[in-house]
């Protein structure tokens, strides 16, 4: 018995001390999400650049003749335009009170991000609706489709991302002050979808 007795408490006093050790460790571990999801949108702003360099390499070494770049509206484009940049702000402010602990309106301005965000997607696809030309016209017209479609999928997935962390921000507790990287995560890409298309608006309509 007195053999026994200090083997299991040797036994319990490692395993308490690999308990402590592996959540010592745990809490020391940085979290490398938002770097992870930073790497991510840079890879994919190099797509993009790609998509850029192309329609403005074409457009100076290959000029295509009269008539076959046309002539855009600007005014859906202008309001669409205006309607996801005050969208980045309805977001930042949907984190502000998220950083109050008032979740009700961080809710309320989240769902208002994501209704801007599908209000801009129909837009843009009423302007295809009303496009004097097609997708296989000629190079400009499949750059046009190709670069503004591309963005619109990100539009559309930040959409349905900004709609899950508010559905899930209506679950008590499930994001806090300290506790909310679901909705940072989401905020970032949602400032990169906005930047992406200030950019393609000044090279598709202005340039």
């Amino acid at each position: 018995m007195t053999t026994t007795q200090p083997a299991i408490e040797s036994a319990e006093q490692a395993n308490t001390l690999s308990t402590e050790h592996s959540s010592h460790g745990h809490d020391e571990h940085p979290d490398l999400r938002m770097f992870g999801l930073a790497t991510f949108l840079v890879a994919d702003g190099m797509t993009f650049a790609g998509f850029f360099a192309a329609y403005l390499t074409f457009r100076a070494v290959n000029p295509l003749p009269a008539g076959a770049i046309y002539e855009l509206e600007l005014l859906l484009p202008t309001i669409n335009t205006a309607i996801l940049i005050a969208s980045s702000f309805t977001f930042h402010r949907a984190s502000k009170e998220l950083m109050k602990a008032n979740m009700g309106a961080c809710r309320a301005w989240l769902l208002t991000t994501a209704l801007m965000g599908i209000a801009f997607l129909g837009g843009q696809m009423y302007e295809y609706f009303h496009l004097p030309f097609g997708l296989t016209d000629n190079l400009f017209a499949s750059t046009f489709y190709a670069l503004t479609g591309f963005h619109g999928l990100h539009v559309t997935l930040g959409a349905l991302m900004i709609l899950i962390v508010w559905a899930q921000a209506a679950r008590p507790g499930y994001f806090t002050p300290e506790k909310h990287f679901g909705i940072a995560a989401v905020e970032l890409y949602w400032h990169f979808v906005d930047v992406i298309w200030v950019v393609l608006f000044g090279l598709l309509y202005l340039l």
